[in-house]
């Protein structure tokens, strides 16, 4: 088997593995989804913003000298202020098809759904973050496709190990990811759809790096600060005000525990990925020589 066929193959595999196996999700009769759904956008709070702050950003500026990390910060405020733009112009298409408050024709089927940072539009359409976790995701599984098809450059026992790795750090995402989008008016159907077609650019990722490894290598961290800043905004803009709707303790607790759930999850995994990492680098110093 060619190193391509191999990094084609294993992306492919490792994406979709991991948003399957989220998907069992969806395999929860639907009272019990209702009842799970709240939760799982608590986990996804702490996953997105311990992915960002954790991985994402961190691994950015690593990649990049101390005169560049000015332009990397910039380029996580430009990605929240365009999300922001973006949202807006979803909200305002919104608003000319259906009743929104903006018009004075609140929609009261749809107001336990209403956030503080927008007009509540009806259950029927789907809500921006949806859009957005689709974008962000895929921006991020392009990223690992682009980890992989390094690793398989270097060896292919360490891509195999790496891919592994990887569709184990999605899983827990990909959890959130359904959560979101089920959250924003998605049907199951279209969930997991929207889920598989986003794990796919991590195949994009693989074959890119394999035909132009060097290139790529200079833009990398600018997509790995986009996808944090996709992610930091659907947070902190459009899931944290949901979780304000219920103030009793009982549920705040919950709440709580679910977020930091979310973040000690996505830091073992980022642990256990960070294993992997040294392993490859070491290998690399010991076949090439160079430190």
């Amino acid at each position: 088997m060619t190193v391509l066929l191999s990094i084609i193959l294993f992306t492919a595999l490792g994406g979709v593995l991991s948003v399957l196996a989220a998907a069992v999700f969806l395999l929860l009769p639907e009272h019990k989804q209702k009842h799970v759904l709240p939760h799982g956008i608590s986990f996804a709070i702490g996953a997105l913003l311990t992915g960002a702050f954790c991985g994402l950003i961190p691994h950015a500026f690593e990649e990049v000298p101390v005169e560049d990390m000015s332009n990397l910060s910039a380029t996580i405020l430009a990605g929240i202020l365009l999300f922001f733009v973006l949202e807006k112009l979803l909200v305002w298409r919104h608003c000319h098809s259906h009743a929104c408050e903006a018009h004075g024709e609140e929609s009261h089927e749809d107001h336990h759904h209403e956030h503080g940072h927008t007009h509540s539009i009806q259950a029927a359409g789907h809500r921006p973050a949806g859009m957005f976790i689709i974008l962000g995701d895929s921006i991020h599984n392009f990223v690992d496709g682009v980890l992989i098809g390094a690793a398989f450059l270097t060896d292919v026992q360490l891509g195999i190990v790496t891919s592994l790795a990887v569709a184990a750090h999605e899983i827990p995402q990909e959890v959130g990811d359904f959560a979101i989008l089920l959250h924003s008016g998605y049907k199951r159907g279209e969930a997991l759809f929207y889920n598989v077609l986003a794990s796919l650019s991590t195949v994009v990722g693989g074959v890119l790096a394999y035909f132009s490894l060097g290139d790529l290598h200079h833009i990398l961290p600018y997509f790995l600060t986009l996808a944090a800043s996709s992610f930091i905004y659907i947070a902190v803009a459009d899931l944290i005000p949901s979780l304000h709707q219920k103030t009793d303790i009982k549920t705040s607790l919950q709440q709580i525990g679910f977020i930091l759930a979310g973040v000690v999850l996505i830091l073992v995994m980022q642990g256990i990925a960070h294993q992997f990492e040294g392993k490859i680098d070491g290998d690399r110093v010991e076949q090439t020589g160079i430190v």
